[in-house]
């Protein structure tokens, strides 16, 4: 029996230690962190990733790329007011001066400006209140679904708070907008402020892992008592992307190069060929419709030799046929597992041309009427 008991207790000693020997791979001092690649929507380490936390200025990343969207739309002269000052980190707006809405962008992005926060989401949306709405609409269409924004700058407050995995998707979304991913990977910015008119001002990035990691491509430091050290980065290598987020973390730099020299250890970027690059359209004011195929990248573990793909399309397409509209996929396979799916989106719109229907395409059209 006590041979028995020992053996046991060496079973489970045998299984606790690999797990702990696990649990510590990567070893993170952040209460909640995250290491997600948006190539393939998976998270590839974690823990607490779910846990909703004040995440400070890290907000700034939801309230720039809202500000740059209008921007490119109307980049407005805004004049700084007294309702717009603000404590902590500032971009030093002086009541009276003027800036555009890209410049305001820019302050947050690199000096992370409580004040630019503030004249933003006033310019923007007319209140705090409002431009928080905005953030909190964008924040759902994004996926977000366990955050919820109440400040522009990320100063705290009880109802003000995210998720490592949100903010995650937060940074995948942004750097997708051009504007956001110029700004973000400088190291420092100039403005040229509009009143006065000679005043220039270089600010620096706050986020030193631009210059301390060289994959790095961009991220937002934030850090209030409540919130501890918040920081979100993306980097790319050798066309893989990752980002990281950890909340609350005293080692935020050193962690996160931990973990992109994990990631880029596990995965890389592979190009797939599609080999087709149109398909036939029936009905539509063109025979054929061009294919997005060319660099289809499938993300795949790092010791993954060969892909092989399997391409799923129509033989044919019914117009009318929106330009990016995904029509088919290409399945991508190594040892008879599948690795991922990468979409085939239309090159272009192809409208529906009424004298090419045909009878089918009638019938089909009269059903989906009635129906």
């Amino acid at each position: 029996m006590k041979k028995l008991l020992c053996l046991l207790f060496s079973c489970v000693f045998f299984a606790l230690s690999t797990v702990c020997a696990q649990a510590q791979e990567v070893p993170v001092s952040a209460a909640a962190y995250v290491l997600y690649c948006p190539d393939n929507g998976k998270v590839i380490l974690s823990n607490n990733a779910g846990k909703q936390l004040p995440m400070a200025s890290t907000t700034k990343i939801m309230t720039t790329l809202l500000t740059l969207e209008e921007a490119a739309v109307d980049n407005r002269v805004v004049e700084f007011t007294d309702e717009m000052i603000a404590e902590g980190s500032s971009m030093y707006l002086k009541k009276g001066e003027k800036v555009t809405l890209y410049d305001l962008a820019v302050g947050m992005m690199m000096q992370s400006g409580n004040d630019a926060a503030n004249a933003a989401a006033i310019s923007v949306a007319g209140s705090f209140a409002s431009f928080a709405d905005l953030m909190n609409e964008r924040a759902a269409a994004i996926g977000m679904t366990h955050t919820h924004f109440v400040t522009p700058s990320g100063l705290d407050d009880e109802n003000h708070y995210s998720t490592a995995y949100d903010m995650a998707l937060l940074m995948a979304y942004a750097m997708q907008n051009e504007d956001f991913a110029t700004i973000t990977s400088q190291t420092s910015m100039e403005v040229h402020f509009i009143y006065p008119a000679d005043k220039f001002i270089t600010y620096p990035n706050h986020n030193k892992l631009l210059k301390m990691y060289k994959d790095c491509i961009g991220g937002k430091t934030g850090f209030t008592d409540t919130a501890g050290r918040c920081l979100v980065t993306a980097s790319r290598r050798d066309g893989l992307t990752l980002i990281a987020v950890t909340l609350n973390d005293r080692s935020d730099w050193g962690d996160h190069t931990e973990l992109y020299e994990e990631g880029f250890a596990r995965y890389k970027a592979m190009t797939v060929n599609a080999d087709i690059d149109s398909v036939s359209v029936v009905g539509g004011e063109a025979d054929t419709v061009t294919l997005n195929t060319d660099e289809l990248r499938v993300v795949v573990p790092a010791d993954t030799e060969e892909v092989t793909t399997r391409v799923c399309l129509p033989s044919f397409l019914y117009a009318p046929i929106e330009q990016g509209s995904t029509v088919g996929r290409v399945v991508c396979i190594s040892g008879g597992e599948v690795l991922s799916e990468v979409p085939i989106k239309a090159a272009q719109s192809i409208g529906q041309d009424r004298h090419k229907r045909s009878l089918f395409t009638y019938i089909k059209d009269l059903l989906h009427w009635h129906s």
